[in-house]
């Protein structure tokens, strides 16, 4: 190469990166004098824009990028597009618990539009066997924005795309949306978005200040990432135990789209990644074609944010294990799933180690993505549906014939909780014929449920069924175990006849009967039993102490009538009631059938064991909860309690803030929940505990609130210390080293004793217990304080290093402690884990309905 042409070069490609890095410096001067950018600072040069649509600005009276989109003004601009554009339709698929729609746009051209029935049928037949050609069927891409409300440079840059999309011109934008069908979701979480935009909006300075410090920057607990619960709902695709989760996977699962796009944020002195991640933190389920096409997809990626100068990585820092994420979830349903992560500004603009990042460029580089993305899908459109359709060919050679047989014999709640999430996922599911006995187990028909494994979905259903201890990496992103049976303590058996099954598959909602047997009740004038099993008894058995009915618990078992009572068991007498008898019937009656548990009338006090009138049936108080929350307290761990209270058993709980709880009347309630926290609260808080505690009330505490309260005397514990010396481990490693020890989220078995108040209401005494913290506790002394034990070969399902499991086998995961006239309960882990561990639940309504009996 000559000396002048090579003087070109460099004076070309130079020219281009000062011109990109102009154009940075000037949104960061705009950032700090307040000053907007415009349309084309995001826009395309290369495309003209009908300008008959309207613009955000138009609509929003700002520029986006100006001020965070609140969810309203969102949503007014998603209908205004759709009124004005005949390339969108847009559809409200329920809404939020705060009542906020969950909209859905569908974008493509107005001639895939009149025939968009026939598409998606004949798109969605490609996962069912169809021998279809692709050649000339549209692609369909999901994009997804800001499932993370505090990370709402996805739905700011949203806007814009829709934009893009409904007003765009040329050739290339009519091949796009013919060759494509965009399914369109601008805020996976309104409720969390509204939230950071009114905490960001409210604190923004006229001349934008990128210092950190300022209040901006610093969101009021529990911050805007949550939805109303508080729920991380990026680990929800798998369990879909929310609303917002539910709409998301039905549209999902009704068109089986390609490509699923999820629009996250990451630390502000981060650049930009897109997928794929770490490569041997992959699921072993999901096809190493699946991967190629992600990097194959991602040299789109780099292609358009070379055009702006963006920096960027790939294959580093995530991984694509737990199905449960959004960019996970569509690789084991034969799509592609690709995470965005953008380093986030959090506000207007801030300080970084790349200089002030504003947040106009965050939007900008999601645009781009969002841009990249179609460009592949359109480009890729045949090869992306040829894998589709060849993941469900040999997924279906692969999942062979039998079924798989789950349920609790004791417990049709609880049962039918986990064969709903199979039916959202559009799996397959039958009831049973008949009783069936396998393998020592007892599945009773109404109780349990067959899934053909020989089925469209049969990967997925390996995913949720599946137990794995060995794995290729020992580092997990999130948790490396959700084994679905074991999440619900359900019996299971992998290798059931389909012969047991009913012939047609169970409908949603349809239930098992045609008659519903909790409607039959017989009225007694003496007393009713309810045994204490099923899932939903601690609503009923709330119902009644709030109604001033009084009701007892059994501490033994018993028989009466030929059948048989098990511990916990609750009696409800009929006389001295405020309700009369026939009344109290009626009641008894309307809470059977509306939540499907049994109450059995009985006509006698007599019977073999503890007669109804024993000591052994103990009086039971309404609990008045307050649940400690705000700062130094997990608000994942605190919403998951309050949503089981206030969402599954209709307790009414006060949240109070652990910053304000010396100026509150603590006497007010016989019970108080401090989940896990991060430290110990101030030591006036403490005493205040122990004071409210020593009166009389239950103090229960969960993970690391379980290290001060034993340093505080209230729950005297002695924790297991683990030596692990770093050697041979050289600088590189280190993370790694570390990382390795780190307990993600695994299944362990534990051993109960059924007669413990604890332990009321489990079916037998094995229990699978999540784990995801290093508190390993010593046993009590006295063996019957120890009523949940693990097992000396605890792992069931998931990582755990091996010192970490030696340090754990025979240790216990809870322990109480009588302090004063009240009680103090601890437990290592989480019992209502993302809202999907219903085989744990029963734990905590224990410790809250029965620790005076403990």
């Amino acid at each position: 190469m000559n000396r002048a042409l090579l003087m070109v070069l460099v004076y070309v490609f130079c020219g281009s990166a000062f011109a990109k890095a102009q154009q940075y410096s000037i949104q960061t001067n705009n950032a700090q004098t307040g000053e907007t950018p415009t349309l084309s600072y995001y826009l395309p040069n290369n495309v003209t824009y009908n300008s008959d649509i309207s613009t955000p600005q138009e609509v929003l009276g700002y520029m986006p990028g100006e001020w965070h989109v609140t969810h309203d003004k969102l949503t007014e601009y998603m209908r205004v597009l759709a009124r004005e554009s005949d390339r969108i339709t847009l559809v409200n698929r329920g809404t939020t618990y705060e009542g906020r729609p969950l909209l859905l746009l569908t974008i493509t051209s107005p001639a895939n539009h009149s025939n968009l029935d026939k598409i998606q049928a004949d798109h969605v037949a490609l996962s069912n066997g169809s021998n279809a050609v692709t050649a000339n069927m549209p692609i369909v891409v999901y994009q997804g924005f800001s499932i993370h409300g505090n990370e709402p440079s996805g739905s700011n840059a949203a806007l814009l795309l829709a934009y893009h999309l409904a007003a765009g011109q040329g050739a290339e934008m009519d091949e796009l949306l013919n060759n494509t069908v965009i399914l369109f979701d601008p805020s996976f979480n309104p409720d969390g978005l509204q939230r950071f935009a009114g905490w960001v909006n409210q604190h923004k300075s006229k001349n934008i200040n990128p210092d950190s410090y300022d209040r901006e920057y610093d969101e009021a607990w529990p911050g805007g990432r949550t939805n109303h619960y508080w729920f991380d709902m990026n680990r929800d695709w798998l369990p879909v135990q929310l609303p917002e989760s539910q709409a998301r996977i039905e549209t999902f699962h009704s068109w089986m789209p390609n490509i699923l796009t999820d629009h996250h944020e990451m630390g502000t002195n981060a650049t930009f990644f897109f997928q794929p991640g770490i490569p041997s933190r992959t699921h072993p389920l999901t096809p190493a074609m699946n991967q190629q096409l992600t990097r194959k997809i991602g040299d789109f990626h780099a292609a358009e944010l070379n055009k702006i100068g963006s920096l960027y990585y790939t294959e580093e820092s995530y991984d694509d294990f737990y199905y449960g994420k959004g960019s996970t979830f569509p690789d084991v349903n034969g799509s592609i799933g690709i995470l965005f992560e953008q380093a986030s500004s959090r506000g207007h603009a801030q300080n970084s180690d790349n200089g002030v990042l504003t947040f106009p460029f965050t939007i900008r580089n999601q645009f781009t993505a969002g841009i990249s993305t179609l460009k592949a899908a359109v480009s890729m459109r045949q090869e992306i549906l040829d894998y589709h359709k060849k993941f469900y060919t040999d997924a279906r050679k692969e999942a062979g014939t039998g079924a798989i047989i789950f349920g609790d014999h004791t417990d049709a709640g609880r049962t039918d909780a986990l064969a709903e999430i199979l039916m959202r996922h559009k799996i397959e599911v039958r009831s049973l014929k008949n009783d069936v006995t396998k393998n020592g187990k007892t599945y009773k028909k109404d109780y349990a449920y067959i899934v053909p494994k020989n089925q469209k979905n049969s990967r997925l259903i390996k995913a949720m069924f599946e137990k794995r201890t060995t794995f290729q990496d020992s580092l997990f992103y999130d948790i490396s175990a959700w084994t679905f049976p074991l999440a619900f303590d359900m019996d299971y058996d992998e290798n059931a006849s389909l012969s047991d099954a009913e012939s047609t598959k169970l409908i949603k909602n349809q239930g098992n009967n045609n008659v519903n047997p909790y409607d039959v009740f017989v009225v007694s004038d003496y007393a009713y039993l309810m045994p204490w099993n099923e899932y939903l008894t601690p609503k009923v058995l709330h119902t009644l102490l709030s109604k001033g009915i009084r009701a007892k618990v059994a501490m033994e078992q018993f028989n009466i009538d030929g059948n048989d009572y098990e511990y916990g068991t609750i009696l409800i007498p009929v006389q001295n009631q405020k309700f009369d008898q026939q009344a109290l019937g009626v009641f008894l009656s309307k809470l059977q059938s509306e939540n499907r548990i049994k109450i059995t009338s009985v006509q006698s006090g007599l019977t073999t064991g503890i007669d109804l009138g024993s000591r052994q049936f103990r009086a039971l108080k309404q609990p008045k909860i307050a649940l400690l929350i705000g700062d130094g307290i997990n608000p994942y761990d605190a919403g998951e309690i309050w949503h089981l209270l206030d969402q599954r058993y209709d307790i009414m709980v006060t949240k109070i803030d652990v910053n304000d709880i010396n100026r509150k009347d603590l006497s007010r309630y016989n019970t108080i929940i401090v989940p896990n926290t991060y430290g110990s609260p101030e030591n006036e808080v403490i005493d205040q505990l122990k004071e409210w505690t020593r009166a009389g009330g239950t103090l229960i505490g969960y993970r690391s609130a379980l290290r001060w309260m034993s340093t505080a005397k209230l729950l005297p514990l002695k924790f297991k210390s683990i030596e692990n010396p770093a050697n041979n481990i050289s600088f590189e490693q280190r993370s790694d080293f570390y990382g390795a020890q780190n307990l993600g989220g695994a299944i362990f078995e534990t051993r109960l004793d059924l007669s413990h108040p604890i332990a009321f209401g489990l079916k037998d005494d094995q229990l699978p217990l999540f784990r995801n913290t290093r508190l390993f506790v010593e046993p009590h002394k006295d063996s019957f304080r120890n009523p949940i034990r693990y097992t000396d070969s605890p792992l069931m399902s998931g990582y755990i290093s091996d010192k970490n499991l030696e340090a754990l086998k025979n240790t216990v995961p809870f322990q109480h402690n009588n302090y004063g006239r009240g009680d103090v309960i601890g437990f290592t882990d989480n019992t209502q884990f993302r809202a999907f561990w219903y085989g744990t639940n029963k734990l905590l309504m224990n410790a809250i309905f029965f620790a005076e009996e403990m």
